[in-house]
């Protein structure tokens, strides 16, 4: 079983990659949105702290998000797990490691998809005509503009993750701009190693 955290900026490509490890590897994929979304509707107590914050327009605090992490590690680990979406800060990933040291568990590998931001705009504009020519819903925030703010946020809050993994000696680095396919092998060779 392996646990990693799949880094980059948006666009990179890390949904993708983490859709074919799970399908792979039997890994689970924890995204913070989706589990916020899932939370918000399960009436379970946490479910309902977070629909409070939701519905209030607050954001999530850490507390709450590692909350639902931890409800998700002790359940089923399949083929280890992937983390998407979070940590996005180093108080984050300070709170993930106590957790994983805590559980038991460990986190193998961050792994950075690795792209150019020029080609990512391009990669998301056309993402966006694509999907509107196939009559897909296109994300509201699939446009140069958007990008860019979203692109400074990374670069502000979650670049610094690089060398916190790095001091740890978890950090990986993948080429986010090769082939799909090759993306994909690059991971399983490192998952492999």
């Amino acid at each position: 079983m392996t646990n990693i955290i799949l880094l980059g900026p948006p666009g990179a490509g890390k949904g993708t990659q983490a859709a074919r490890l799970v399908e792979d590897r039997d890994m689970i994929q924890l995204s913070t949105g989706d589990m916020l979304r899932e939370a918000r509707t399960s009436g379970t107590e946490m479910g309902n702290k977070v629909a409070a914050v939701m519905d209030r327009g607050e954001l999530v605090t850490d507390e709450i998000v590692i909350g639902l992490i931890r409800e998700k590690l002790e359940g089923d680990e399949k083929g280890g797990f992937i983390f998407d979406g979070f940590p996005r800060t180093l108080a984050q990933a300070d709170a993930l490691e106590a957790l994983m040291e805590e559980m038991g568990k460990t986190l193998d590998f961050a792994i950075e998809l690795r792209v150019r931001d020029e080609v990512l705009v391009d990669r998301i504009v056309n993402r966006a005509k694509e999907a509107a020519a196939a009559g897909k819903p296109v994300r509201a925030d699939d446009n140069e503009e958007s990008l860019k703010v979203r692109l400074m946020e990374y670069y502000k809050k979650t670049s610094p993750l690089l060398g916190y993994y790095h001091a740890k000696k978890k950090l990986q680095r993948v080429d986010g701009l090769a082939e799909m396919s090759v993306v994909e092998a690059s991971i399983k060779a490192i998952l492999d190693a």
